[in-house]
């Protein structure tokens, strides 16, 4: 007679799978290291095969185990789209809902946003990070991402548009003072700029050209900062000039403590955008969460 109660060994082995480490997944299960351990090596014992190699330093996937975790991840997939099916009639969104946000867009523009609905709805659950690099949402567990820019990685992954990020250079008036005020593009090789960074390359300036086509140019950065706050408390500083959205300078521009320069080249804009991964059904957290999300971009809250 074929076992039934196994599932808590499947999901031991992908959770650390995924995680990479019986500690990682343990805390993503909210289990104890040594539970999860013996789940796995109970599940290899009842399968007869090698899943994990094990080492001091790392787990590793066996060939076994890669093709076995394929058939648990798809096994998975099913289950949940059954579970959202059951629960597709429910209106408030319910559970753990995991959110990966870029960091300063995400604390002061969606963070809020996810608070507000987290308080209207007790029975959401939320786990939310913020970081600058693009996570993988099926192999970090994520149900959803806000991403900024072009997305050329989204295979596997439902995109929405919510909004655009409008684009400008500036600085601090006491920089232009000390260091004069560039009139072309080629004059901020002799300024000092304060240039974006992800996977340690720094990331292009969009300029609107006379013709009204977008171009790249990196300058030479001076600073390379991997965090918006930063970049502005930079250009707040005096340290240089920073091309930065203009959400997050608009009002530094009003009070006088920032000032837009080569205004001939502003234009230029980046997409937001909300991702989950991609099933038959949504699950009615996601779908609420979005649709939110959308009804505020809408109204202007994300600009």
């Amino acid at each position: 007679m074929r076992k039934t109660d196994n599932l808590g060994g499947i999901t031991a082995f992908v959770t650390t799978s995924q995680q990479g480490s019986f500690t990682a997944a343990a805390e993503r299960l909210g289990l104890t290291k040594s539970a999860v351990a013996k789940s796995v090596g109970r599940l290899e014992e009842r399968l007869g095969l090698k899943l994990l190699q094990r080492s001091t330093r790392r787990l590793s996937l066996t060939p076994d185990g890669e093709h076995y975790l394929a058939s648990c991840q798809s096994a998975l997939d099913i289950l949940a789209e059954a579970e959202a099916d059951l629960s597709s009639h429910i209106t408030r969104p319910a559970g753990r809902l995991r959110v990966d946000l870029p960091a300063a867009f995400g604390r002061q523009r969606v963070l809020p946003l996810l608070l507000e609905i987290a308080r209207r709805y007790p029975e959401l659950s939320l786990t939310i990070t913020f970081s600058e690099r693009f996570v993988d949402l099926i192999e970090e567990g994520i149900d959803l991402v806000v991403r900024i820019g072009e997305l050329a990685d989204s295979s596997g992954l439902v995109a929405r548009r919510l909004t655009t990020q409008k684009l400008t250079i500036c600085a601090s008036p006491e920089y232009l003072r000390l260091n004069g005020e560039p009139t072309a593009r080629e004059a901020l090789n002799q300024h000092r700029c304060i240039v974006g960074v992800r996977r340690n390359q720094p990331i292009s300036w969009l300029m609107r050209e006379a013709g009204g086509q977008i171009t790249r140019f990196t300058p030479p950065p001076t600073h390379e900062l991997a965090d918006g706050d930063a970049m502005l408390s930079a250009v707040l500083a005096g340290c240089g000039l920073s091309q930065l959205p203009l959400w997050l300078v608009r009002e530094h521009l009003q009070s006088g403590a920032l000032k837009e320069v080569l205004l001939g080249y502003s234009g230029g804009e980046m997409p937001i955008s909300a991702l989950w991964p991609q099933s038959r059904r949504v699950l009615p957290k996601i779908r609420h969460v979005v649709d939110e999300l959308v009804e505020a971009a809408n109204n202007g809250l994300l600009d």
